[in-house]
């Protein structure tokens, strides 16, 4: 939307900088600005510090399908579908599957 918008998201950030709920709609904001490498930062940052969180996984990959990082992309796909498998999240699961196969099936193409 707009960055006073991330100003608003990284003040609360400062607050509870682990809440992976809040790095998640600051890199879903640089997303929509189109600021990829804050966005994949964020990302990252969630990768790094709840690996748990299922709902980074589908826009982490689709953000290294963007920029090219297709790789990247099925490895994080992958990653997701298994950590959903764990939590029992089966529509995580069934997103993260489609998509994975939709890019093996670009990429073979």
């Amino acid at each position: 939307m707009s960055t006073n918008r991330i100003d608003q998201l990284l003040k609360f950030l400062e607050k509870s900088p682990e809440d992976s709920f809040l790095m998640f709609a600051i890199a879903k904001e640089h997303e929509k600005l189109k600021v990829y490498d804050k966005a994949l930062k964020y990302y990252l940052d969630i990768h790094k510090k709840d690996p748990e969180y299922i709902g980074m996984y589908y826009h982490l990959g689709k953000l290294y399908e963007l920029i090219n990082r297709r790789q990247l992309a099925l490895n994080i796909y992958q990653q997701g579908i298994e950590i959903g498998k764990k939590q029992g999240d089966f529509h995580a699961v069934s997103e993260l599957n489609n998509a994975k196969m939709n890019l093996e099936l670009e990429i073979d193409n």
